[in-house]
């Protein structure tokens, strides 16, 4: 049982580089989406006086697709969970958020996951 803790707390204490990394792996090597580990990866934050003055929720916004717009929509429906119509009216309305409130791993997770597909992509 102390070897689980031990995951756990590491898994909690990763970069935003190390989940983007362990993302990559667990999709390529494993199969997994980048989406769900970036939600297990993401989970509580570690607390303290640093912890309350930085900014712990994020809004996700979309501002363009660039050039390849389908490989951007088919990403948002993957991401968000929304139909196929429903993400390109997303990615058609651009600038426009894609997620609110979500964690800083979480957030950057998907900013980098969008950036690759040709999206370009802004966190509040």
């Amino acid at each position: 049982m102390a070897d689980l803790k031990k995951f756990a707390e590491e898994l909690v204490n990763l970069t935003v580089k190390e989940v983007s990394e362990l993302a990559t792996i667990l999709k390529d090597e494993y199969g997994i989406e980048p989406a769900a580990a970036a939600a297990v990866v993401a989970g509580p934050a570690a607390g303290g006086a640093d912890a309350a003055a930085e900014q712990t929720e994020f809004d996700v916004i979309l501002k363009s697709a660039g050039g390849s717009k389908l490989a951007v929509v088919k990403l948002v429906k993957e991401l968000t969970g929304l139909g196929l119509k429903e993400a390109k009216a997303a990615v058609d309305a651009a600038p426009a958020p894609l997620k609110e409130k979500v964690s800083k791993d979480e957030a950057e997770a998907l900013k980098a996951q969008l950036e690759e597909a040709g999206a370009e992509v802004e966190l509040k």
